[in-house]
């Protein structure tokens, strides 16, 4: 219990060398035995998007839609596969490329989503992988089957980005643009053609996926009530590709807290964020300076000073891991979970895929319980 209240002592100062001295301490020394293919954020050099970067209040509606349809499931293996419906369909980017995505419809709905509709998660894949990869890695639609959730899986194009990487490092899309409004006007397709409670829409993601789903909560925090982020960087640094990968070794620096102030300055009555971070402390990818970070800015976003309710899970079933749980009043804000031994993979997920870790504790179970807690 010594080390977790250090750990929480340094959240609530945040200092960048108390950050480095706890990284330092936390993470395990590398092993000399090769190590399994990760999801990575690193954005390999790629030509620019023709996309608009402008920063609009709306997404920018796509000049064109098709109807969902329902697709084979042979895209999923059976561990995946839940009763409800499997749809895919498109939007247009701005430069009229499509981008496609993928839509969960649970078959039992909890009596509250029969009378106001689905909650709806909106799931970013990382690098290398795809939407319906991350479905199954994840066995999220297995949970939004039993809690009565509909997810969107957006899938990024490799014609914007090689490896499918959303671009959490450029300064457009962090301030709104970029990949963005293309996001959000699936989103907004769901909308109008389901029933969905527009008070509880939630975004999560992994790796690069997780650096995107903070950018769109971040610009739009009335759309999303609450955001999870699973082994991401920190917000609002990078800015090019020698930077991002600066960022998932080293974190923002000064930066942290910089990108903070300048979005409250776009956004003077910022709402709140809550936030869920999930991280594995093996991980050499994405390192946790970065949820030490973000951790950071949630505090600032959300005024929070502490002190944060710790408990300590032991090794069982799952990995070992702490959680670190901050509320305002009686309400949950922000939630770190540190989880041992994890490396650059998604918690509790379908290992015969790659950048899934078989042992838990289940990160798409501990995502919706979290975001069962809040709504706009």
């Amino acid at each position: 219990m010594a080390k977790s209240g250090k750990l929480l002592r340094s959240l609530i100062r945040a200092g960048t060398r108390t950050a480095k001295l706890f990284v330092a301490m936390a993470t395990p020394p590398a092993k000399p035995k090769p190590k399994p293919r990760r999801p990575r954020v690193k954005p390999l050099a790629a030509k620019s998007p023709t996309t608009s970067f402008t920063k609009p209040s709306a997404p920018r509606p796509a000049a064109k839609t098709r109807t969902p349809r329902t697709t084979a499931t042979p895209t999923l293996r059976p561990s995946a596969v839940a009763p409800g419906k499997w749809l895919s369909a498109h939007v247009l980017t701005a430069a009229g490329q499509r981008m496609s995505y993928w839509l969960y419809l649970p078959n039992q709905l909890p009596e509250r989503a029969e009378r106001k509709g689905m909650p709806l998660v909106v799931m970013l894949h990382g690098c290398h992988q795809t939407a319906t990869q991350f479905a199954q890695g994840t066995r999220m639609n297995l949970w939004a089957e039993k809690k009565g959730y509909a997810v969107l899986y957006p899938q990024q194009l490799a014609t914007i980005q090689p490896q499918r990487c959303w671009k959490w490092y450029d300064r457009a899309t962090q301030e709104g643009g970029g990949d963005v409004p293309t996001i959000l006007a699936m989103v907004h397709q769901v909308l109008t053609q389901y029933a969905i409670d527009r008070s509880r829409i939630y975004v999560a993601g992994i790796s690069a996926g997780a650096g995107m789903a903070n950018i769109l909560a971040l610009n739009h925090p009335r759309l999303f009530a609450a955001v999870g982020l699973h082994s991401g960087p920190v917000f609002g640094a990078g800015h090019n590709t020698l930077g991002a990968l600066g960022v998932m070794k080293h974190g923002a620096g000064l930066r942290t807290d910089t990108a903070v102030h300048d979005l409250l300055q776009r956004q003077p009555h910022f709402p709140g964020m809550p936030a869920i971070l999930l991280q594995g402390a093996g991980d050499n990818v994405v390192r946790p300076i970065n949820q030490i970070q973000l951790a950071r800015q949630s505090m600032l976003l959300n005024r929070l000073t502490g002190p944060a309710k710790v408990t300590f899970k032991p090794k069982g079933r799952h990995n070992a891991h702490q959680l670190h749980d901050l509320y305002v009043g009686r309400k949950l804000m922000l939630r770190i979970a540190h989880i041992e031994q994890l490396e650059h993979a998604w918690s509790g997920g379908d290992p015969a895929l790659a950048f899934n870790a078989k042992a838990g504790p289940d990160a798409s179970k501990m995502l919706l319980e979290f975001f069962s807690r809040h709504q706009r």
